[in-house]
């Protein structure tokens, strides 16, 4: 089989091919709203990482679907990164992954069909790494390669996390560091640098398992993975659920290289998802350079987890993640809500 560049057929990649967040509202405008149901403890006006249903025994099912264009060449691997990336909602939750189900969308006529069963074998290995099954799916015949899961997952209630419910004066906390949208844009330019080839992707295969671990921890008052709105975008709902603002220092926001970035946005690799998460999210960030903009609303794909930690057991929770593997330092703080702002960058 010849060498095959997946990022050659998809008009964006991973979660920068998300609907821009003012786009989706007028989508989901249109949608009259349904019945209500009293176990739905989750839903779509929560603009929450998933669905969470009450079983009525203390626990509940989580639900959620991710899926997306190739954001690497290689299959397997794209498989892996949209598998962890979709698995991930669940963790977000503080939830413990059952099972995955295959979302797979094929150009017949232009990629071999043993190329998809690549991304497959990818999309089961993180499955395996999950400790789920990938237990079925749907294909259809498609223009551009997709692929991604639908997840059910389970939760005690007590430990469930949501985007709301941060506290003003809780430390915030990122547990990848991002960058991931600036270089994967360079590799779709051809500009990415041989020895930057490895920096997105170990990054996007690492499953989000200190998720289901810090569900169990009452210190973290709100918790959601960073995706594809970027860094402002999704502390920006975090805020806007919680009812309070948030100050964030730039020079403590993890970042997968800085002197790398910089290089790259020099070079113009900006996805243009960052630009759709400005305008969506802009008018409620109060920041004072251009730099600060591309790095923070920069979309990510398998990003880390954000969360809202009590002031008081910070330290705990830095130990805590230390013990998972994760090495994480405050990157700011809930502030009480700003009349002008939700989120302002020093």
């Amino acid at each position: 089989m010849s060498e095959i560049r997946l990022t050659e057929y998809s008009h964006g990649a991973g979660c920068g091919c998300k609907i821009a967040p003012a786009v989706l509202d007028t989508i989901l405008a249109q949608t009259a709203p349904g019945p209500h149901f009293p176990s739905l403890l989750v839903g779509n006006g929560e603009r929450d990482d998933a669905a969470v249903y009450d079983l009525g025994d203390g626990t509940a099912i989580i639900s959620t679907t991710d899926f997306f264009m190739p954001i690497v060449d290689d299959p397997l691997t794209f498989g892996r990164i949209a598998a962890t990336n979709a698995i991930s909602d669940v963790y977000a939750m503080g939830g413990t992954p059952l099972l995955a189900i295959a979302i797979l969308g094929w150009p017949i006529n232009l990629l071999a069909p043993e190329v998809a069963g690549l991304v497959v074998e990818g999309g089961r290995q993180a499955c395996a790494d999950a400790g789920i099954p990938l237990a079925g799916g749907h294909s259809i015949d498609c223009p551009e390669p997709i692929f991604g899961l639908a997840v059910n997952g389970r939760i005690d209630l007590a430990h469930l996390k949501k985007n709301g419910g941060a506290h003003v004066g809780d430390i915030l906390f990122l547990t990848k560091p991002i960058g991931v949208g600036i270089l994967s844009t360079a590799q779709k330019q051809k500009k990415l640098r041989a020895a930057d080839a490895h920096l997105a992707t170990e990054q996007m295969v690492r499953l989000n398992k200190i998720g289901a671990a810090l569900g169990t921890r009452e210190y973290v008052h709100a918790m959601t993975d960073v995706t594809g709105f970027g860094l402002l975008g999704h502390l920006t709902e975090m805020c806007r659920a919680s009812a309070a603002s948030a100050l964030v220092r730039l020079s403590d926001v993890p970042l997968i290289d800085a002197d790398i970035l910089d290089y790259y946005l020099a070079e113009g690799c900006i996805p243009g998802g960052t630009k759709r998460n400005w305008d969506s999210y802009g008018a409620h960030v109060k920041l004072h350079n251009e730099r600060a903009k591309w790095l923070l609303a920069d979309p990510q794909t398998s990003g880390g987890l954000l969360c809202a930690v009590a002031p008081d057991q910070a330290t705990n929770f830095r130990a805590f993640c230390a013990d998972h593997g994760h090495v994480v330092a405050p990157l700011g703080e809930i502030i009480p809500r700003q009349a002008d702002y939700l989120v302002a960058v020093d």
